[in-house]
């Protein structure tokens, strides 16, 4: 299955344009732009922004020509403080991590997580030390501005261009020289010296969204306990490990029900029933998982659902699926991670733990509450574990 994804990369790029944007300068801030207070500043509508070739919604320069944040620039610290201050009263948290084990056995042909907890000196003290070998995508996770670039055109978020992601078949696919070459390193690169950063390392790197933090008011949409409570025999009307299309009006309708209005700056979380299945079926199901069909529940991939995330102005966006969007992504249609990382730079987080997180929530009455995360603090790197945490 994933060499059949590289197959599909490899026919878009050969159709790609030849010439690709100039790479900007590297600035690990928006210091060198005007400084704006994103809590109040206007932001043109969804259809106000240009086009980026044949795409749409393109926010490149919303936030200024170096920006390093993309959408994480509305958690500002009028936005953090107010949120802290209303969602915080009763000192509840409830941590949004599964575990690094799991899946045991990860979506779309990862590694599986390592861990070997080591005994240092074990006839003396039992001194004891754990070494970690996984993929920052494993498991829960955000989705960094360097994870995907627009494909056609070879260029990540801010018009950054991006190295031959299926290089292993350029000895088969010849074609795929003619692409120009990278600005954007792979492999491991030594960083000995933390004062003489080579910018092609750090730039639109996961690093500045960990040293920002990915803070604010959290809104959950419970997506799972709002379908079956619509259903007459209780049950969920739609299988989550299915390509089933999550529409702008389901999640409107489940934000009414829950008596929820969003705000700029919000963190919105979608419970769509992937960890709950997984926690109910025999082992074979999990294990199957990884061989079989990768079809799984998300949001549609429309102009619509385009519109809804960015007017409403959400800082990022998660759920608890292994793709936030439905997939496989319908043929001939964009996939969202391209507009959502490269044309916004808006994290994506994926397999968050929503289980207990929905039942406070349905035990208080809130869908709201004080959402914090920290990504891990990789100079260049495409994704990380969240570190994610809710209060109440």
């Amino acid at each position: 299955m994933a060499t059949k994804r590289l197959m599909n990369v490899v026919s878009h790029l050969a159709t790609a344009a030849q010439t690709q944007p100039t790479p900007t300068a590297l600035s690990n801030s928006n210091e060198s732009e005007e400084r704006v207070d994103w809590t109040t500043a206007q932001i043109p509508g969804y259809d106000a922004l240009p086009g980026f070739k044949e795409m749409p919604g393109c926010a490149w320069g919303v936030w200024g020509s170096e920006d390093q944040l993309g959408t994480v620039n509305l958690l500002t610290d009028t936005v953090v403080k107010a949120a802290a201050g209303e969602e915080i009263k009763m000192g509840k948290s409830v941590s949004l991590n599964w575990p690094l084990n799991f899946p045991e056995k990860p979506m779309f042909e990862r590694k599986s997580p390592e861990i070997n907890m080591k005994l240092r000196e074990p006839q003396i003290y039992g001194v004891r030390d754990d070494e970690i070998h996984m993929n920052t995508q494993s498991g829960t996770q955000w989705d960094g501005m360097r994870h995907f670039p627009i494909l056609e055109h070879g260029v990540f978020y801010n018009k950054f261009s991006f190295p031959c992601l299926v290089e292993r078949w350029c000895l088969v696919f010849t074609f795929i020289s003619s692409i120009p070459g990278s600005t954007l390193p792979h492999g491991i690169h030594p960083m000995p010296n933390p004062h003489e950063i080579d910018p092609a390392h750090a730039r639109i790197g996961i690093q500045n969204w960990a040293t920002h933090g990915i803070c604010g008011r959290g809104v959950l949409l419970d997506l799972v306990s709002y379908q079956t409570s619509l259903s007459g025999n209780k049950a969920l009307p739609y299988d989550p490990w299915s390509s089933h299309a999550i529409t702008v009006k389901d999640l409107e309708s489940c934000a009414a029900a829950q008596g929820v209005k969003f705000r700029r700056g919000d963190i919105l979380i979608l419970r769509v029933g992937f960890i709950k299945k997984y926690y109910e079926v025999a082992q074979a199901e999990r294990d199957a998982l990884q061989s079989g069909p990768e079809t799984f529940a998300g949001i549609e991939q429309s102009e619509d659902m385009k519109r809804f995330l960015w007017n409403n102005h959400f800082a990022a966006i998660a759920s608890d699926q292994p793709a936030l969007e439905r997939w496989p992504v319908p043929e001939g249609v964009v996939h969202m991670h391209q507009t959502l990382l490269a044309l916004w730079g808006m994290p994506i987080g994926e397999f968050f733990d929503l289980e207990k997180l929905s039942e406070v929530c349905a035990e208080t009455g809130r869908y709201t509450f004080f959402f914090s995360s920290w990504p891990l603090n990789i100079i260049g790197g495409c994704a990380s574990p969240p570190n994610a945490a809710a209060y109440f």
